[in-house]
């Protein structure tokens, strides 16, 4: 690789680090080209963009972003293939979709929103993060779940109170 191109690649590289906030390092060494393209194709349909690149370049890129990456250089020996998404699940499960049917991609690495996320193991906590409009969802359930209680209560007493004046009114007639 020409350094032209190693300086273009870096470029494109930082531009994707600086531009997302859902980053996963995966290991998809060993996958055929049939199966590579099938991964894609998948990552695709979930709106997560996979960069395959030396890890060299990848380490410079993160480093040249202006964020801390440094706890995924760890990460970053072997085959690295970078995916990038908007959605904080979609790559996870999308890599666990994929391996029903083979052993690859492994995950090596996840930086969501600037928490590092290292290991495999991590795949399934990865899949069960609750996005921001999952959490506001729940917080406005809870915060209207008072006032449902108090609102229901004073609903119930006002039938009752009625209840009452209608069975009242009755005997005196």
């Amino acid at each position: 690789m020409k350094k032209e191109d190693k300086i273009a690649a870096i470029a494109e590289l930082t531009i994707q680090f600086k531009q997302y906030n859902n980053i996963y390092i995966s290991d998809s060494s060993g996958l055929t080209a049939a199966a590579d393209n099938r991964l894609r194709r998948e990552l695709h349909k979930s709106g997560v963009k996979m960069v395959i690149a030396k890890n060299t370049l990848i380490q410079k890129a993160m480093e040249n972003s202006g964020r801390d990456f440094s706890a995924l250089f760890g990460t970053l020996k072997g085959t690295s293939a970078l995916m990038f998404s908007e959605d904080i699940k979609a790559p996870a499960k999308a890599i666990k979709a994929f391996r029903k049917k083979t052993e690859k991609p492994s995950l090596k690495g996840a930086w969501i929103d600037s928490d590092v996320f290292l290991g495999d193991a991590s795949l399934e906590a990865l899949i069960n993060l609750k996005t921001k409009n999952e959490l506001i969802g729940e917080i406005i359930g809870l915060l209207q779940s008072p006032a449902k209680n108090v609102i229901s209560g004073l609903q119930s007493g006002g039938n009752k109170l009625a209840g009452i004046i209608k069975t009242l009114s009755e005997r005196a007639s």
